[in-house]
């Protein structure tokens, strides 16, 4: 890891993180979410979910599963996790019944301005 360290990023946005804090900061926001209590998703279920909240809907299993180049049972699999949680929910496209549309929740809503919270508090403890 020499030189690693070293080396700064800038996001061009006015944050600016060496390697090392980046990490830190990914380890520090990952041990809140493993010891506290809001919920501990694997990485590609967290990828899905903000994926589901970031990003315009609507939202489909086929169409998560092609923009993650995933397969269409890992979307399931993830979303059955989120849904049992509250996350997510899912429901029939009226208009293709072929088509799962997959809908925001406000816990999950809740869940995620949590995070969005937490990674900001520990950024702040960076400085």
């Amino acid at each position: 890891m020499s030189g690693f360290a070293s080396t700064g990023f800038s996001t061009g946005r006015g944050v600016s993180l060496s390697p090392q804090k980046a990490l830190r900061l990914w380890h520090d926001v990952a041990l809140t979410r493993v010891r506290g209590n809001i919920g501990d998703l694997t990485e590609r279920q967290m990828l899905i979910l903000l994926t589901i909240y970031l990003e315009t809907p609507p939202h489909t299993v086929r169409g998560l599963a092609a923009k993650l180049q995933v397969t269409k049972p890992v979307i399931t699999r993830a979303l059955d996790t989120m849904g049992s949680m509250g996350l997510v929910s899912r429901k029939r496209d009226e208009a293709d019944k072929r088509n799962v549309i997959i809908q925001r929740t406000v816990d999950g809503a809740l869940y995620v301005e949590a995070l969005a919270e937490t990674i900001v508090g520990h950024a702040e403890d960076l400085r």
